[in-house]
């Protein structure tokens, strides 16, 4: 660890510094996702997050996402697929939203020291019923993750997103950078086909005349491959 450390200490050191002045929150988030193999060049990938808030009384969101990717390089793959987001008020149903989302992923791109660099690139496209626009978003992200044992199955894992606004709707107020999101995770294998990830994850929202958000998310993920 002491040779991987001097490695992740730079990388830590860029993470962004939030503001004391915020709103706090702790929350909880389960995952579950799998990735299955058609083909040499096709995936299809399914995911369902959960949330639950102390602010919000429960559970607040159920995001189910399904994409079909096509593999164009060797670590480069491209997606395309449909976002179902019911939101919830103390665990009653609240308003539906809806997504389009595309992204490009590139796998394990860069090595720095002992670990890898992954990338990601999604645009989303967002609606509500009974609401009125269309938002946009982009969200870059970039993943970190340094093994821990000899087989690089178990490691450690650093990443950061951004969600950049393109425009202004009735329910996206924020043009420019809205919220970042920064984990820090140990992942493990359950099975050959299966993985865990627990850790750490701060999710800093900016909210132009309010004070800023801070949720201290608990994050756990069950991750399959097939």
């Amino acid at each position: 660890m002491r040779t991987g450390w001097k490695y992740l200490s730079p990388l830590i050191a860029l993470l962004p510094v939030t503001a004391a002045r915020a709103s706090e929150d702790s929350q909880i988030w389960l995952t579950s996702a799998a990735v299955v193999r058609l083909s040499d060049k096709w995936r299809v990938s399914g995911e369902s997050v959960a949330r639950f808030s102390d602010d919000r009384d429960g559970l607040y969101e159920i995001e189910v996402n399904l994409l079909l990717g096509y593999r164009v390089a060797d670590k480069v793959t491209l997606w395309a697929g449909y976002t179902h987001d019911p939101n919830y008020d103390g665990g009653n149903f609240a308003v539906m939203e809806h997504r389009g989302r595309q992204q490009v992923t590139f796998d394990n791109i860069v090595r720095i020291g002992p670990g890898r660099l992954s990338a990601r690139l999604r645009t989303e496209e967002r609606w509500r019923d009974g609401v009125d626009g269309t938002a946009w978003r982009v969200r870059p992200y970039v993943k970190y993750s340094l093994p821990l044992d000899k087989s690089g199955r178990t490691a450690l894992v650093l990443s950061h997103e951004s969600f950049i606004d393109l425009n202004r709707s009735n329910f996206q107020r924020v043009r420019g950078e809205e919220r970042m999101r920064n984990l820090v995770a140990i992942t493990t294998p359950l099975s050959k086909r299966i993985a865990v990830e627990i850790g750490y994850l701060h999710q800093h929202g900016f909210r132009p005349g309010a004070p800023d958000s801070n949720d201290h998310v608990a994050s756990l993920a069950l991750a399959a491959s097939f």
